[in-house]
C-alpha cells in the first residue's frame, strides 16, 4: 500500500505541472490579447482619421489647362494667332525661296539660327506641329511649305 506522503507528493507533482501548462497557456493567450488590442488599436485610429477626413470641406485640386500652342487652323485664321517662333517659320514657308519646299537646316539658316543638330531638331518638331495642325505641308520626308506656297 502506498504510502500517504507518496500520494501527496505525486498528486502535488501532477497539480505543478497543471500550474506550469495553464501559465504557458496564458501567456500565449496574453500575447493573443496584446495583438488584438493593438490591432483593435490601429482600426479605431483609421476611423476616427476617416471621420476627420471626410468631415473637412472638400479640397479642390484645379486641374492644369492645357492649351494648344499651335492652335489648329480653321478657315480665316492668319498666321498672326501662332506665337511668335511659329509666325517668322511661316513666315520662311510662305516666302517664294520655300515654294518648292525647305529643309529644317535651310529654314534654321533663313531664321538666322545656327543649322546645328539641336536647331534644327527643334525646327523640325515645330514644323511637324504646324502640318498636324494644318498651317503646312511636308512635301517630302523632311521638306515642308506654306499652305499658300503649295497651292500656287
Amino acid at each position: 500500500m502506498p504510502s500517504v506522503l507518496g500520494l501527496l507528493e505525486a498528486r502535488e507533482k501532477k497539480v505543478r505541472e497543471e500550474v506550469a501548462r495553464l501559465r504557458e497557456e496564458a501567456e500565449r493567450v496574453e500575447a493573443a490579447l496584446g495583438e488584438a488590442e493593438r490591432a483593435l488599436q490601429r482600426l479605431a485610429d483609421a476611423r476616427v482619421t476617416v471621420a476627420e477626413v471626410l468631415a473637412e470641406p472638400p479640397v479642390v485640386v484645379a486641374e492644369p489647362v492645357v492649351s494648344a500652342v499651335v492652335p489648329r487652323r480653321t478657315e480665316g485664321m492668319t498666321a498672326a494667332v501662332l506665337p511668335a517662333d511659329y509666325q517668322r517659320i511661316m513666315s520662311v514657308l510662305e516666302s517664294d525661296a520655300a515654294r518648292e519646299g525647305v529643309r529644317c537646316q535651310q529654314l534654321a539658316a533663313a531664321l538666322g539660327l545656327q543649322a546645328v543638330p539641336a536647331k534644327v531638331e527643334g525646327l523640325r518638331s515645330k514644323a511637324k506641329r504646324l502640318v498636324e495642325r494644318g498651317w503646312a505641308l511636308q512635301v517630302r520626308p523632311g521638306v515642308f511649305t506654306s499652305l499658300a506656297a503649295s497651292a500656287g
